[in-house]
């Protein structure tokens, strides 16, 4: 399995037989001009989107006429099974508010290549033990960091803390190329052992005897 960071919280997931999954696309533009990330370029077999905010849900102009899945929809019926991947959702809320400040949200759950991989999304709370259930065990976790329309950097590490993953992806957090009000990765970095920054945006994990030994954080650099 390849994971590539684009921006923001999109990644292209790549398995081993080569079907290629896009995560939260964004609408470079977005938010008058806030999203100032380049344009994906990269093509894909299947897109899907946590929840259809335009940081999160631009999935009309992917290359490759990929299936274009909505985690909305998907955390309400069965487990989508592609090719040699499968993607389910458990259900979440954008806020701590029951959903009132900014909708749904789902925990986007993709098993391949022997590995479970939840994207996160937008979540806006610490999990209940009931979602914790639902997820299941997680291998990797990519993990929303920068607060104020997300968790923030206590609320993520207590989310990683309840998942338990081998590797946690930071994402959604404050760079120059966006004007939201977050925070940056290094609040959530702050007091952690077990960081690794790369000067890539991709990481490479051949199978699950790949996954380090004992649990780490590791930073990508975004591609675009």
């Amino acid at each position: 399995m390849k994971i590539k960071y684009l921006a923001h919280s999109s990644f292209l997931v790549t398995t081993e037989s080569g079907t290629r999954i896009l995560f939260d696309p964004y609408s470079p533009g977005a938010y008058s001009g806030s999203m100032r990330y380049g344009a994906i370029r990269d093509a894909a077999d299947i897109v899907v989107a946590s929840h259809e905010h335009p940081d999160h849900g631009g999935t009309d102009s992917i290359a490759g006429n990929p299936v274009v899945i909505h985690g909305l929809q998907l955390m309400k019926s069965a487990p989508r099974a592609i090719k040699d991947i499968t993607l389910r959702a458990v259900p979440t809320l954008h806020d701590q508010s029951g959903g009132k400040e900014r909708g749904e949200n789902a925990l986007l759950i993709l098993e391949a290549d022997g590995m479970r991989l939840c994207h996160a999304g937008d979540l806006g709370h610490v999990l209940t033990d009931e979602q914790v259930r639902q997820a299941g065990d997680i291998q990797i976790l990519l993990l929303p960091v920068g607060g104020h329309f997300t968790i923030d950097a206590a609320e993520a590490t207590r989310v990683m803390e309840q998942l338990s993953p081998r590797i946690t992806i930071p994402m959604h957090y404050k760079t120059p190329d966006i004007d939201f009000p977050i925070g940056p990765v290094d609040d959530f970095l702050a007091g952690k052992s077990n960081v690794r920054r790369t000067d890539s945006s991709e990481l490479t994990l051949p199978g699950p005897d790949a996954l380090p030994a004992t649990p780490e954080v590791v930073v990508l650099k975004h591609s675009l």
